[in-house]
């Protein structure tokens, strides 16, 4: 699905088939299917129609663009107001430069890269980095500054951060477009390690992570390509404008935290973003909320988390495990032996099955724990999802000290909860099979024998140990475990 709807979002945005195909690391044929797809989905709805004869009408006034867009001043907005004046009722704008940009490549033309407010926004590390000292060894730390630019405004946004890591590379997006309040409609980030998983000449592919976060924000993913100063020049312009007005100023000024940085890196962002354009009454951030606010498309209600993915088996219990955390998670019960998926970040955990989602909870750091919707059990064994060490606590104090001492060494013995409640339950039900005192004394003979589980309460209880006198414990040389077989075993 991150691949799909990607595509969707690259395709509204002009960009061709085979550019596509290279940047998502799949084949154009894919591409195509695809998109057919879609269009046969949105024809059926359409009823049919003569031929289009703007299409020719078109073809005929690009060659001409081509040359006009060399001149100075001359903008597709201007070309697209003389094309209609020659023909009315032509194509819209956006197709009008969709069908000029394919011309142009197909033409191999270099040309200034008109900027459209609301449109791109530019990503990139700084080559040179900051500083940080650590006031417990004197240690001077160097760190990271993200940067991010709109292309039309100049707007900008700058954080440190310890690296130029997957981790802190997504959260410095998050907070730049929560520093923006609004998301434009494409991101073009540079080929950092943490954006690609292949960086390529013309196309790169982008990383799982990275196209889950442009999914998230409905906003396309287009690196720039290697070694194309062209497609970065306006985050590289901006961050040699930065090293004068944020690098200059914090030079001979000592900072013992990431926090107290930032601090002083907002502070002069402020007047960065306030300051006037040369030529130009308006500053950056006077551009920014005029113009390109109002067509940012609006922040979602939870920021992207960076998320983590993980292969199971449904367990026979109905639970996967997270085993980063060594915590159990319910599924429905008819997926039980069935490999399915965990996708899970720092708040919730979401298992599919098939690309369908199955269960969500919220993430749970507590190991051996586990956390139980009841309607994912078997009707049959819902009531084990109530299983708690409080609740068998309880139950063992209503019956004698001694009990209540036993099952809570029961409890601090096993590792494995289900494994420890059933032997809680085993042990607790000889009050009605064996009787309460039986039981009792059992639990007092087992605790001389330091041994705490259920096999040894049921061998006190059989073979009536629970019935000889106390001072024989001084007599077993060997204490009573899981594997002493008992004379039965020799019959």
């Amino acid at each position: 699905m991150d691949i799909i709807n990607q595509i969707e979002l690259l395709h509204k945005q002009g960009i061709g088939i085979k550019t596509i195909a290279r940047q998502l690391g799949i084949s154009k044929n894919t591409v195509k299917s695809y998109l057919n797809a879609q269009n046969r989905r949105q024809e059926s709805d359409k009823p049919p129609e003569e031929p289009d004869y703007r299409v020719e009408q078109l073809d005929s006034f690009l060659a001409y663009c081509k040359e006009e867009l060399r001149r100075k001043g001359v903008t597709r907005q201007i070309l697209w107001a003389e094309y209609l004046k020659l023909n009315p009722g032509g194509f819209s704008y956006s197709h009008f430069c969709y069908q000029l940009q394919r011309y142009l490549q197909s033409q191999h033309a270099t040309l200034h890269i008109e900027q459209h407010p609301g449109d791109k926004v530019y990503i990139d590390f700084a080559g040179h980095k900051l500083s940080i000292v650590d006031t417990e060894t004197g240690e001077i730390k160097e760190v990271e500054l993200f940067i991010s630019v709109f292309g039309f405004s100049g707007y900008t946004y700058a954080r440190a951060v310890m690296s130029q890591k997957k981790e802190d590379f997504l959260y410095c997006i998050t907070k730049s477009l929560e520093y923006y309040g609004g998301v434009p409609k494409v991101m073009v980030p540079d080929n950092l390690k943490s954006c690609t998983d292949k960086a390529d000449k013309y196309e790169p592919i982008i990383n799982r992570d990275l196209l889950d976060l442009g999914n998230h924000y409905t906003m396309a993913i287009m690196p720039a390509r290697s070694r194309k100063p062209r497609d970065k020049a306006w985050v590289e312009r901006m961050v040699s404008i930065l090293y004068t007005r944020i690098y200059a100023p914090l030079r001979n000024q000592v900072f013992t935290s990431l926090d107290e940085l930032n601090l002083a890196i907002a502070e002069l962002l402020k007047i960065h973003n306030a300051q006037p354009l040369q030529g130009y009454n308006e500053s950056r951030k006077d551009q920014f909320i005029e113009y390109e606010r109002p067509l940012l498309q609006s922040l979602p209600q939870e920021p992207y988390e960076l998320k983590e993915y993980l292969q199971v088996k449904v367990m026979k219990n109905c639970h996967v495990q997270l085993h980063q955390d060594h915590h159990y998670y319910s599924v429905p019960y008819r997926y039980i032996g069935k490999k399915v998926k965990i996708i899970y970040s720092i708040t919730y955990v979401s298992v599919y099955c098939e690309g369908t989602r199955i269960a969500y909870h919220l993430r749970d750091t507590r190991s051996h724990k586990y956390t139980t919707v009841k309607e994912h059990l078997p009707s049959t064994h819902q009531f084990v999802s109530e299983w708690n060490p409080e609740k068998f606590l309880k139950w063992a104090e209503r019956i004698s000290p001694e009990v209540h001492t036993y099952i809570s060494r029961v409890l601090d013995n096993k590792s494995y909860p289900e494994q420890t409640y059933r032997s809680c339950v085993g042990i607790l039900t000889f009050d009605k099979k064996a009787g309460r005192e039986r039981l009792i004394n059992a639990c007092k003979r087992a605790m001389d024998y330091g041994v705490y589980n259920y096999k040894v309460i049921e061998k006190i209880i059989n073979n009536k140990l629970d019935r000889s006198p106390s001072q024989e414990v001084a007599q077993i040389k060997l204490p009573l475990h899981d594997n002493l077989r008992g004379p039965e075993y020799y019959k």
